[in-house]
């Protein structure tokens, strides 16, 4: 059923009306427009015009031709030192890799230290970090670095940042329980991280500053030469043990970091206290590589 057309003023009134309630206060088209109605067809292209027959060339058209074909012929009064150089954006560039030569003299750094004090003061001096310039402290390492364990993390928290320590906030507490489980305490075991700066707001640290920051955590375990290492996440594992692999997949298997003097640490992927404080059902997973940890302590002490 459609509705019937407004045939009275009345109507009509009511109608525009309801119009102008709704919104409707101009009109689009001079006059209606049948949005039903078939389209009129479009008119058929033209035919291209009929070539004409080449027009004879003149000696002077051909003069002409010559000219524009020969730009190395300048014309009478023509001054070359005037024309300007070419825009700088249609010259060829060459891509330079970001940070490169931070991470060049990052690697310097860290192999010329033969302490870890050496290391430290190395590091406090380097400006090619981005993170040291929003940070309050450098976080170097706590712990015994005579300890036969080491525990490396990912990035210091805010509460790392402010008494720069690495592990002093709720995971770390979590940490120390997780020690205290196994018979350790913080006077026995080394605990630092791959990233010694804060990054702002805590955000994931980028591949440009984990590359920066790598040449100083790998000589720092070198230094310390633990019997065997601990990934605490994700970030750790994969720096350190150049996998891609998930910490999930990961954790609980043995893998080896070799320092760059060959050295070859066992080291145990396992989750980082924080991910345990979002995921307390996986504690027991983390208590499962902890006994492992135990375990190979215990028998590289007798060995």
């Amino acid at each position: 059923m459609t509705a019937a057309s407004p045939n009275t003023s009345a109507d009509i009134a009511e109608l525009l009306a309801f119009y102008a309630s709704a919104g409707v206060d101009e009109a689009l088209e001079e006059a209606p427009v049948n949005r039903f109605a078939e389209a009129a067809p479009k008119p058929a292209a033209r035919p291209p015009a009929p070539a004409s027959a080449p027009r004879q060339s003149s000696p002077q058209d051909r003069l002409a031709s010559e000219q524009r074909l020969t730009p190395e012929r300048p014309a009478a009064g023509f001054d070359a030192s005037r024309v300007p150089d070419a825009p700088a954006r249609l010259m060829p560039a060459t891509a330079a890799v970001p940070d490169e030569a931070q991470a060049a003299l990052a690697r310097q750094l860290a192999s010329s230290a033969a302490t870890l004090d050496e290391l430290r003061q190395h590091m406090a001096a380097f400006d090619g970090c981005n993170l040291k310039f929003t940070a309050k402290n450098l976080v170097f390492a706590d712990g015994n670095p005579e300890a036969d364990l080491m525990l490396v993390g990912e990035a210091p928290g805010r509460d790392e940042d402010l008494e720069g320590l690495p592990f002093v906030g709720r995971s770390g507490r979590l940490l120390d329980r997780m020690l205290a489980a196994i018979g350790l305490d913080r006077n026995s075991a080394y605990i630092a991280n791959v990233i010694p700066w804060r990054p702002p707001g805590n955000r994931t640290p980028t591949p440009h500053e984990t590359e920066i920051c790598r040449p100083f955590i790998e000589r720092q375990i070198e230094l310390v030469n633990p019997k065997v290492l601990v990934n605490l996440g994700g970030p750790s594992a994969k720096t350190l043990l150049n996998t891609s692999e998930g910490i999930l997949r990961l954790r609980g298997n043995w893998r080896v970091h070799t320092t760059a003097s060959g050295i070859a640490i066992p080291a145990m992927p396992t989750l980082h206290p924080a991910y345990l404080l979002r995921t307390p059902a996986h504690k027991k997973l983390a208590w499962r590589d902890f006994l492992e940890v135990k375990a190979k302590l215990g028998s590289l002490a007798t060995s």
